[in-house]
């Protein structure tokens, strides 16, 4: 095989260019490009630790900033809440004032007319009675034939009222 017989004849050339492109791979990738690699990959690196820091920060102040909102807020709705019982201690007390006012108003004119029904049923009482004699009377002439006096109609119709 002739392949093989050159073998001898162009290893040492093959060999030398091998040398070659290793040493000229080596120098401009290993030492010129992947320094530059590494020198990115680390500053990136350091950028997203810097971010993540810088990030954890800023979300620990936003936490520590809700925190004292929400304090802030418990405290207003608190005072909110104490102005509204107190708004409505002051509007009940006003109404009840109001009302006791109108109660006794009320009852100014309930024993007043009460007092004008119990007037106006004495003055009823002996207006009924004073017909009622008058009416006994009238039914003792026509019936009986005998003249009756005033006072002893008037107090035979207070007798037969207070058994009725």
């Amino acid at each position: 095989m002739p392949q093989i017989a050159q073998i001898m004849e162009t290893y040492s050339s093959q060999i030398f260019w091998l040398l070659v492109t290793f040493g000229f791979v080596f120098f401009v990738v290993g030492r010129g490009m992947v320094p530059r690699v590494m020198d990115t990959v680390s500053q990136r690196d350091n950028q997203i630790s810097s971010d993540l820091a810088a990030a954890e920060a800023a979300r620990a102040q936003a936490d520590d900033e809700e925190e004292a909102w929400r304090k802030r807020e418990n405290e207003n709705r608190a005072a909110a809440q104490g102005l509204i019982a107190k708004a409505k201690a002051d509007a009940a007390a006003k109404s009840e004032k109001k009302l006791a006012a109108a109660q006794k108003r009320i009852d100014a004119k309930l024993d007043k007319a009460e007092l004008e029904i119990a007037e106006a049923r004495t003055a009823a009482l002996t207006e009924v009675e004073s017909v009622a004699a008058e009416a006994a009377q009238d039914i003792v002439q026509q019936l009986a034939g005998v003249k009756v006096t005033a006072a002893s109609a008037k107090s035979a119709v207070k007798k037969a009222m207070t058994h009725a």
